[in-house]
């Protein structure tokens, strides 16, 4: 930390290079190199750390310095740094919270972790419908203090904290001092229930461009607020789950680097026990037409070009379908229409490589030398297998993902390597019955 802290400095951007360097840092240079930074930049820098980065931070550190920066965070962040820690450190975490925070963090970790309630801050602007405006902007100014998440939006409650409406500070003091809340606020503002998932929350606040979304529970009284900073950390944890899921393997909880060598092996064997499985299949189904390749031996030298188009055209499908059904794009009631799309797809596709396919075989150099001299045949029967496998492929990679959502389960579980091993064992098939029927009488 000797080289890294000096350099930093002296150049008078410690905070930056600092977070640049942090993923390769030990826990003593990180509490080191922070420790270096000036008590404004510091702060900046340790609120703009994830949850776990704070959590491992503060466990670094002395009690006094720990309860110092767990207090400059929001109740919402305090309760992902609580959650992010250890069992045995969480109560200590706790404690050194002043009595109000702790109570807004015991709440927040009542919810689970990707519920709404979860993800919300319990610190928002409030006024009652019937205050006149001068009245609801000097209560705000004693409200600002209490270091709210956001004032620009005012949420409008009753007596009984139920949301009644919903007004932006722009509009609020741009109204007449004498009109009140009620007549300049908007009635009946979107919002989310407590337990809604929040992958749905941030494609609704995506939807309707809000910074913020009101939290209420199932009676409609308020609880928080989420705002769009804490649904940019949801998005880009949503995007990293799935696509670690579509490359085959289960979602890691943690960073790449800080996940252990055997928490990797396990979250990636289960997924390669289940297609090493698949392709048992494959080596089945191979077996079964034993007979057909001995006496059509050339067959097996197209088995890696027409298996793998289909898993790559199922792999596509997958892929596309998947992150249009993250995004809202398509429902599930949307299938039939997809199921059109990729049929049309699939055959045009298939078609294309089904061409090249015949004319790679028929016009290659010494064709008949080397495929024989039902050379034509074969590529008509390649041709004709490429059309089918491709479409196959289009359309189980499109289906599959539907079938997941409409068992409850994760669409991205359909990852390229099942998809693919599903089209392989499927694939062989189609290309052995078609050869049967076009090298019939010949070959076969």
């Amino acid at each position: 930390m000797s080289q890294v802290g000096p350099s930093i400095e002296s150049t008078g951007l410690l905070g930056e290079e600092l977070l640049e360097a942090w993923a390769f840092l030990s826990t003593g240079e990180r509490v080191e190199g922070f420790r270096l930074l000036p008590p404004d930049e510091a702060e900046e820098f340790f609120v703009s750390l994830a949850g776990r980065d704070q959590a491992d931070l503060l466990a670094a550190l002395g009690r006094a310095e720990r309860q110092i920066w767990l207090r400059q965070l929001a109740p919402d962040d305090a309760a992902d740094v609580v959650q992010a820690s250890s069992e045995a450190a969480r109560e200590d975490l706790l404690a050194l919270l002043d009595e109000v925070t702790r109570k807004e963090v015991a709440a927040l970790l009542a919810y689970a972790e990707d519920d709404a309630g979860g993800l919300m801050s319990p610190r928002f602007a409030r006024v009652r419908p019937d205050m006149r405006v001068d009245e609801a902007i000097a209560y705000l100014r004693r409200q600002a203090r209490e270091r709210l998440e956001t004032i620009y939006y005012i949420y409008v409650l009753d007596g009984e904290q139920r949301l009644l409406g919903v007004v932006s500070f722009r509009d609020l003091f741009g109204a007449p001092a004498d009109r009140t809340v009620r007549e300049v606020m908007q009635s009946d503002p979107i919002r989310v229930p407590e337990d809604l998932d929040q992958e749905s929350v941030s494609q609704l606040i995506a939807e309707h461009d809000l910074m913020a979304m009101p939290v209420v529970d199932a009676d409609g009284r308020m609880k928080g607020i989420i705002t769009v900073d804490d649904i940019v950390d949801v998005v880009q944890e949503e995007a990293t789950e799935d696509i670690q899921k579509l490359g085959g393997t289960a979602a890691l909880d943690a960073p790449y680097l800080d996940v252990g060598v055997a928490e990797m092996v396990r979250k990636r064997g289960g997924w390669l026990l289940v297609l090493f499985v698949g392709q048992l299949f494959t080596a089945t189904a191979m077996a079964h037409y034993e007979t057909e390749l001995a006496r059509a031996l050339v067959l097996a030298l197209f088995l890696p070009l027409v298996i793998s188009s289909g898993g790559n055209s199922g792999s596509q499908a997958s892929t596309l379908v998947i992150r249009a059904i993250t995004l809202g794009e398509v429902k599930l009631r949307d299938w039939w229409r997809v199921l059109r799309r990729e049929i049309a797809s699939g055959l045009a596709l298939g078609t294309l490589l089904g061409v090249f396919g015949v004319l790679r075989i028929v016009l290659w150099p010494s064709s008949e030398q080397a495929y024989g001299p039902h050379y034509g045949l074969v590529g008509l029967a390649v041709g004709f297998s490429l059309v089918g496998i491709v479409l196959w492929g289009a359309v189980a990679g499109a289906m599959l993902p539907f079938l997941l959502r409409r068992l409850g389960l994760d669409p991205a579980a359909a990852s390229a390597p099942f998809v693919a091993t599903l089209v392989d064992v499927t694939g062989l098939m189609i290309y052995f019955n078609v050869a049967a029927i076009v090298l019939g009488g010949t070959l076969l």
